[in-house]
């Protein structure tokens, strides 16, 4: 019976759709987390200075700002995934299940 079940998921046309789409945008969003978070190691790695230079008259340096640009495009890049989850991956599973019940 569960093979049967697999068969008819992996037969499926939104299978194979949810699969390529969520696939394509993950490694998308994957991407784009790697370039903000590599490239803010590598600026401490290689522009310390310019981290360490402050932003006006007062305290704050540039590297708070751009760490915190960090932490909130981690939250950005995690709410538009869950966003796009919640509506085109969610009605692509529910049509994959509708199909293939028995």
């Amino acid at each position: 019976m569960q093979d049967d079940l697999v068969q008819k998921i992996k037969g499926d046309p939104n299978y194979h759709k949810l699969v390529k789409v969520r696939s394509t945008f993950g490694w998308w969003l994957t991407a784009a987390m790697m370039v903000v978070y590599y490239g803010y190691i590598l600026l401490i790695a290689f522009n310390k200075e310019f981290l360490a230079s402050k932003t006006g008259a007062g305290v704050m340096t540039w590297g708070m700002p751009i760490g915190l640009f960090v932490i909130v495009f981690t939250v950005v890049v995690t709410g538009i995934y869950v966003s796009r989850a919640n509506k085109q991956f969610d009605e692509l599973t529910a049509a994959i299940a509708k199909r293939v019940q028995v």
